[in-house]
């Protein structure tokens, strides 16, 4: 009876809930010690890769040995970011880029043996981009805007003495193609052809194939529906050209284009998009990448097209995959909603891997963190929308959280089951986290990628508010108590939700978001002239459509905001420019909303300088923490043990 008696008072007090074990609150500077990496290039010998670290707080490049060991820092730039290209061919000479400020002003820089640094694309006004080395090792290629400022010529950069140090052992030796509007993809082995994109509209474009010898242009992809055509690689012997398309379906299936013949294949084909396909170096493997449900599959295929069977790896997708040119070794990266990306190697010969490196900070545990979870919901119309859900440990039975959509930028993009820091702060100090894949989103098909064209701010939106009821139905969010973040296309939502629905969200957190389409259309940087009509049949004309992008721009409509927001903004942003973001502030503040601005004078559209990142990503939290979930916001949460 005793035993019984203590049980029922158990069962009925309200300690018992508390039974319900939370994580320790990590700070934002444990989430952001965890270092990001991505990127890799065999050295000559295969014995090193090159690849990005932020390791000093800022991306540099690095190396570390195959077999394992202490990566060793290459570049030591303190200010603007060095990212790693590639190794030379035949020396440890490496390539790599940056900008100014987060101006994407890029340039193509050579990193000497002997520690010197050249800018092999000096001009200052000019953007460069690296597009991989020939077939036979002697050369490179670049593009660069520097002839028009429109347009991406494309550059051969030829091998001079092979003297590490010589100064002037590089010199563009010729423009191989003189680009006036296309975007240019795969270059063939011989150097003779070279497959080009022309973009229509954002869901549709076409295939072209340059030949060098003839100077003729042909069009490969005569259609009459929407679709799309990327080219991936040419075969070995020059003959045929694989590409991904979505003609006549909704998903992107690799394909063939024979040369000499035009026969058209379809070589894959599954019930998700083929992002991309590879083929190494001589031509013993193939690879392709899935984009299945917000995760990364990847296939490798022998020579005889049989399938290969990768190793049993830690929970995670892999990702970024690179084959060494004696095609003996395999580097990838596995990453996962709460494990950041680390750096492997596989041997082909021997089935066996190695993990080069350990991202995560030591002192974050990670059954601390939470797996996102793919969730669907019922839009307005009876539209699925995907959405990643991540809910916080430690909820007590009858609890209700505070909870913040999570809305990504494109407007197509797509949030997917990776490590990103953010999420994991705000889920770690109690917040419940939604990504909404809303339509418009990439990965679901071209039917759903097309589904907000020329409907920003209505259709979307409204994808966002009805994902509210899912997070109602959970019984752990507060309704009253949901906010909606996100940055660029994201940030614009946040405006549009504050502003054409204010009443719906309790907060907005708008990183460097569009408040005036006006504006940011007529303000595109002159290097994306190539997409510029095609953003324009998404998004919509600035001066044939200037009254329906008047009616979709949040600063026009400013006066409805009532709840609290806050700003972040790079002054050096050449996407969506510092002052799309001083205006949408004023206006806030003229109608006496609690409004705070956060800018940085060093940063452009995204922050990547870590001490940055910690910033912005505190005062979001202090400020979701005062206004959403109402508590009295910390300078700094305590450190987990």
């Amino acid at each position: 009876m005793l035993l019984i008696i203590i049980l029922v008072l158990n069962g009925c007090s309200p300690s018992s809930q508390e039974t319900v074990t939370a994580p320790p609150e990590y700070t934002i500077e444990q989430f952001m010690n965890t270092v990001q990496i991505f990127g890799g290039s065999f050295s000559p010998d295969e014995s090193k890769i090159l690849f990005t670290s932020k390791e000093t707080g800022i991306f540099n490049s690095y190396s570390i040995p195959v077999g394992g060991g202490d990566p060793q820092q290459l570049t030591d730039s303190e200010t603007d970011y060095a990212m790693a290209l590639s190794y030379f061919p035949e020396d440890e000479r490496f390539l790599f880029t940056r900008d100014q400020g987060g101006n994407e002003i890029n340039h193509v820089y050579l990193r000497n043996m002997d520690g010197s640094i050249q800018d092999l694309t000096p001009d200052s006004t000019a953007k460069a981009q690296f597009y991989g080395w020939a077939q036979d090792d002697q050369s490179f290629f670049i593009t660069t805007n520097k002839r028009d400022p429109r347009y991406f010529d494309l550059y051969e950069v030829a091998l001079g003495d092979n003297q590490p140090s010589a100064e002037g052992n590089l010199f563009i030796t010729e423009m191989v193609y003189e680009n006036n509007g296309y975007s240019i993809g795969a270059i063939s082995p011989n150097k003779q052809y070279i497959a080009l994109v022309e973009n229509i509209t954002t869901n549709d474009n076409n295939l072209y194939l340059y030949d060098k010898a003839s100077g003729e242009t042909k069009l490969l992809s005569p259609h009459e529906e929407i679709a799309t055509y990327f080219p991936q690689y040419f075969s070995l012997d020059n003959k045929t050209l694989y590409f991904t398309s979505n003609e006549g379906g909704e998903f992107s299936s690799l394909r063939s284009y024979h040369l000499e013949t035009g026969e058209k294949k379809v070589v894959e084909a599954v019930d998700w998009d083929i992002n991309f396909a590879g083929l190494s170096k001589h031509g013993k493997y193939r690879y392709l990448g899935i984009n299945a449900d917000a995760k990364t599959e990847i296939r490798i295929y022998d020579e005889n097209n049989n399938l290969l069977e990768l190793p049993s790896l830690p929970d995670g997708e892999i990702t970024s995959i690179r084959i060494s040119p004696s095609e003996a070794l395999m580097m990838f990266y596995v990453n996962s909603s709460t494990a950041p990306s680390n750096l492997y190697v596989y041997n082909f010969k021997s089935g066996e891997y190695n993990q080069l490196t350990n991202t995560m900070n030591p002192e974050i545990e990670q059954d601390h963190l939470v797996d996102g979870e793919v969730i669907r919901f019922e839009s307005f119309d009876g539209l699925e929308i995907p959405a990643l859900l991540y809910k916080p440990q430690g909820i007590r039975p009858g609890e209700l959280r505070p909870a913040i959509l999570d809305i990504h930028g494109g407007p197509g993009g797509q949030r997917r089951l990776n490590y990103q820091s953010r999420v994991q702060y705000l889920v770690n100090h109690g917040y419940v986290v939604l990504s909404v894949n809303n339509r418009g989103s990439s990965g679901y098909g071209k039917t759903f990628y097309a589904a907000d064209d020329l409907k920003h701010g209505d259709v979307d939106l409204k994808d966002c508010i009805w994902s509210k009821k899912y997070l109602e139905s959970t019984g752990y969010v507060d309704p009253d108590k949901i906010g909606i973040m996100g940055g660029s296309y994201g940030g614009y939502m946040v405006m549009a939700a504050l502003t054409f629905a204010p009443e719906e969200f309790t907060v907005g957190v708008n990183y460097f978001g569009v408040t005036n389409w006006l504006r940011t259309l007529n303000s595109i940087p002159p290097w994306w002239e190539s997409f510029r009509e095609a953003l324009y049949k998404e998004i919509g004309h600035p001066v044939e459509d200037s009254v329906a992008l008047y009616n979709k721009s949040p600063l026009f409509h400013a006066d409805k905001i009532t709840k609290p927001m806050i700003v972040l903004q790079g002054s050096n942003d050449p996407r969506v420019i510092k002052p799309e973001s001083d205006d949408i502030v004023a206006a806030a503040e003229a109608n006496g909303v609690p409004v705070e601005y956060v800018v940085f004078e060093d940063e452009g559209h995204g922050f990547l300088k870590k001490e940055n990142q910690i910033e912005a990503s505190q005062k979001v939290l202090n400020f979701l923490d005062k206004y959403l979930w109402q508590t009295e916001p910390e300078e700094s949460a305590p450190s987990a043990p």
